[in-house]
């Protein structure tokens, strides 16, 4: 039995530590916490056997593994795996972030009086994202799509006696619920059309309808299904106009905002336009809808982080645009480079968020106008989180640069030149903004109130610096290292393996852009050669703007308060009036008043009912003889 077959097992180990933890932790060591990190790093190790077994019997192909569930009529339902290059890669990072992510949890959550309840909906996050990598049919992507949408609301809302807690977790469930339903019904169409809901079927259909052969999808319908799909997936990774519910996720504990932004939630939109590329491939208008989403909400995101003060916003608004960069990346026909991006990401935020959570547990700040010099007394997290700062700014040859580089020569060679323009204007807010946050809160004078910071414990700290290693060498999986590895396109691609490329033109562009946004960060933050105020005064307006999310939230609490409630009030008005009183209330009451009325001649007094067949008999004689003389 090839090993791969075992898969199944990754998810499932930290499914079973979640009843476990979350029923009988009060009665284990930890509260069941080494329960739930032995899940995951068992999950880790299958990982490798499973990734091991796949690379033997080569990259191409793909292998399923199915299992019947039940039938309805001529529909067949089953849960099953697909072990494919994607499959492979998700697998890795969730489980190897996760698995840090816990590790690190363990000093930082100590003392919380829910300290089991979080390693237990911790767990089953895990699973249920694990589950979602693995699943070979969209009943049980969609299944697991919602465990993850739960899950994160269990845990952003993880301390909700804080009334900003609570709120979060309602408005990331709420929203991304909206998109969840575009997602179900494009599921539902590809099921009606194809008559399964099996991705191998369906994607041979959408090959078939590429190819011009016989097809029992139309171009009409791969569209319509494709944009469904990629509404949902705008949903859970926080895309334009979707992406509100994200900054406020940072309500919830520091290491649940580094496993959300990193290696689950946010990148199961990513994955899904991955997953189901060959579907979007079938639609060119379907494709030119994701890169430009992704490019507008990169561009907006970026300008976001900008102007943010808080450490983890900027780190969110951070996520945001370079999710958007990956959903660009699809939509050039970047398949490769949107997920290696996502890889290299995934492990950078994740040493992000997790030098914040540092941060805020040495300094207890969260304000990086509060911070400064934070280098002298948290020199490991200092240096860990430059090394995150300098991959995400794109800055050679961290693992940010070989991916980003990857995503503009997509864009370059696939999309009009708008485009490739728009793209390295966000090049360069990215690594300004990346930075903008070192900068100002590691670098220059150690402020008074910050003397007493001191460095995080080991359990904090060890995590940090494996992830900082692979934030930092992580890129090089681009190149040729040997004859049957020509680079991670050699691996994991759509259409056929390719080697790593490099633009020379483009290549030294972005990093000179790149190399210029840290100067100029430099010289305004650091050095203060470069005066902001004429910045400020000049772009007044547009800094308001991004200061103030370009007024989404205001918008939709607009549209909240002025169109839903008054007409949800209309509704229950209507309901209550017309429909209750009128419709059902009034033939009742009638009907109700009228036996009132009818029941009062039956009175139990026997000379009442004799008067009333004397009344009664002379009627009818009279009528008689009144009908009698008529004649």
């Amino acid at each position: 039995m090839p090993t791969m077959e075992w898969a199944w097992l990754i998810p499932v180990l930290s499914f079973a530590a979640f009843p476990i933890i979350a029923i009988g932790g009060k009665f284990l060591p930890g509260k069941g916490s080494f329960l739930a990190i032995l899940a995951i790093a068992a999950g880790f190790v299958l990982f490798w056997f499973v990734a091991i077994d796949r690379i033997r019997l080569g990259a191409s192909g793909v292998d399923f593994f199915t299992q019947r569930w039940f039938e309805a009529g001529s529909v067949t339902l089953s849960w099953g795996m697909i072990i494919d290059p994607l499959t492979i890669v998700m697998l890795g990072l969730v489980t190897f972030v996760a698995l840090m992510i816990q590790i690190y949890s363990l000093s930082y959550m100590k003392g919380d009086s829910r300290f089991g309840w979080y390693f237990a909906v911790h767990s089953f996050f895990a699973a249920s994202m694990l589950t979602l990598v693995l699943a070979d049919n969209f009943l049980l992507l969609y299944v697991a799509w919602e465990l993850v949408g739960l899950c994160s609301y269990l845990l952003i809302g993880f301390w909700y006696e804080r009334r900003s807690a609570a709120e979060a977790a309602k408005k990331a469930f709420v929203t991304t619920r909206i998109a969840d339903v575009a997602l179900l019904v494009g599921i539902l169409l590809l099921f009606k059309e194809v008559g399964s809901f099996s991705m191998s079927d369906t994607f041979r259909e959408a090959q078939a309808l590429m190819a011009g052969g016989e097809s029992l999808l139309t171009s009409g319908t791969a569209t319509a299904a494709a944009i469904l799909l990629f509404i949902g997936a705008m949903g859970k990774s926080a895309q334009v106009p979707f992406h509100v519910w994200l900054p406020d996720a940072m309500e919830g504990p520091t290491p649940v905002s580094a496993l959300i932004h990193a290696a689950t939630m946010v990148v199961a939109g990513v994955f899904l336009v991955a997953r189901a590329f060959p579907l979007f491939q079938a639609s060119p208008d379907a494709l030119l809808i994701v890169a430009s989403v992704g490019l507008v909400t990169t561009l907006v995101a970026a300008t976001m982080a900008l102007v943010a003060t808080d450490l983890k916003r900027i780190l969110a608004y951070s996520t945001v645009s370079h999710l958007g960069l990956m959903m660009l990346s699809l939509g050039a026909f970047g398949y490769t480079a949107a997920i290696f991006h996502l890889l290299a990401h995934g492990f950078s935020k994740a040493l992000l968020f997790l030098g914040a959570g540092s941060v805020m547990h040495g300094a207890n700040q969260t304000d990086i106008r509060q911070m400064g010099g934070l280098r002298k007394v948290m020199p490991i997290t200092a240096l860990t989180f430059a090394i995150g700062a300098l991959s995400l700014g794109g800055m050679p040859v961290f693992a940010g640069f070989w991916s980003k580089d990857e995503i503009l020569l997509s864009v370059l060679d696939n999309r009009h030149g708008v485009f490739i323009a728009l793209t390295l204007v966000a090049v360069f807010l990215s690594a300004l903004y990346m930075a903008r946050a070192y900068f100002v809160a590691f670098l220059g004078d150690l402020k008074e109130e910050n003397r007493k910071a001191h460095e995080s414990p080991l359990f904090m700290a060890l995590p940090l610096v494996l992830l900082a290693v692979l934030a930092a060498v992580f890129g090089f999986i681009a190149l040729e290292w040997t004859s049957d590895f020509t680079g991670i396109g050699s691996f994991l691609f759509y259409d056929k393996p390719h080697g790593f490329e490099f633009n020379v033109a483009l290549g030294v562009g972005s990093t000179a852009i790149t190399v210029a946004a840290f100067a100029l960060a430099w010289a305004a933050y650091r050095t203060g050669a470069l005066s902001l105020t004429p910045f400020k005064r000049g772009f007044f307006p547009l800094i308001k703007l991004a200061e103030n999310g370009y007024f989404f939230d205001h918008l939709y609490q607009w549209t909240i308060d002025r169109l839903v409630l008054v007409f949800s009030g209309f509704i229950a008005w209507f309901d209550r009036v017309v429909v209750n009183d009128a419709g059902v209330d009034g033939p009742a009451n009638s009907v109700r008043h009228s036996s009132f009325s009818l029941r009062r001649h039956v009175t139990g007094r026997v000379y009442n009912y004799a008067l009333g067949m004397v009344v009664g008999a002379v009627g009818v004689a009279v009528a008689w003889w009144a009908l009698v003389l008529g004649r």
